[in-house]
């Protein structure tokens, strides 16, 4: 059974966002009106009550891959404890389209989720992860809310060595999609703005 022919055989539904969920289900052509849909931020254990009257449960992300930066980790929590089988479906991840698109490292990598916020905390942490990568020969993997993507372009920009590769990949899946593979020197020479939009972060150190 294909991803789309699962989706359209449930009828009960954690979402993230119950308004583009009705829409997204509602463009598959199913009746929105007859679908049991709750919001992830509900109590994990009440939310598997479909599961325990034998129906199966379907996971739904904003954008994205369920649980992978993104809600839904203690939903399957609560299900594995309780001993309900989980099924991942085949769909985009971000963070893996970019490794596959970015010419980094793809036998050792971590993924790092967000950065702090504040600038000397987040300058700190980019050395870090440069640091890391270098003697592990691994590439570092991190995302930022789309109206900061600019400020953390900029700090990696100011912290990191000139040989370090860093990719942005913006939009991915989108029209507007933009994989860029460059140096840190070949980026301050760009002076490239990512603007507004979703991105993720990838830095591979060069070993000295």
């Amino acid at each position: 059974m294909s991803t789309l022919q699962t989706i359209r055989s449930l009828h009960d539904f954690v979402v993230e966002n119950a308004k583009s969920a009705r829409a997204f289900l509602g463009a598959l052509g199913m009746p929105v009106r007859e679908l049991n849909i709750t919001g992830v931020d509900a109590e994990p254990a009440s939310l598997l009550n479909p599961l325990r009257q034998g129906r199966p449960l379907g996971l739904l992300s904003e954008a994205g891959c369920p649980a992978i930066a993104d809600p839904g980790a203690a939903l399957i929590e609560a299900a594995h404890r309780e001993g309900f089988r989980v099924v991942p479906l085949v769909g985009p991840s971000s963070i893996t389209l970019a490794l596959m698109a970015s010419g980094l490292e793809g036998q050792r990598f971590a993924f790092c989720g967000y950065l702090p916020r504040e600038g000397s905390e987040r300058n700190q942490k980019i050395r870090e992860l440069e640091r890391r990568s270098r003697l592990e020969k691994e590439t570092e993997i991190f995302i930022e809310t789309p109206y900061r993507s600019d400020a953390l372009l900029a700090a990696l920009l100011e912290s990191c060595h000139e040989k370090t590769r860093l990719c942005v990949a913006a939009d991915l899946t989108l029209p507007a999609e933009s994989i860029k593979t460059r140096t840190i020197a070949e980026w301050r020479r760009a002076k490239t703005a990512i603007g507004r939009r979703p991105a993720v972060f990838l830095l591979l150190a060069e070993s000295r």
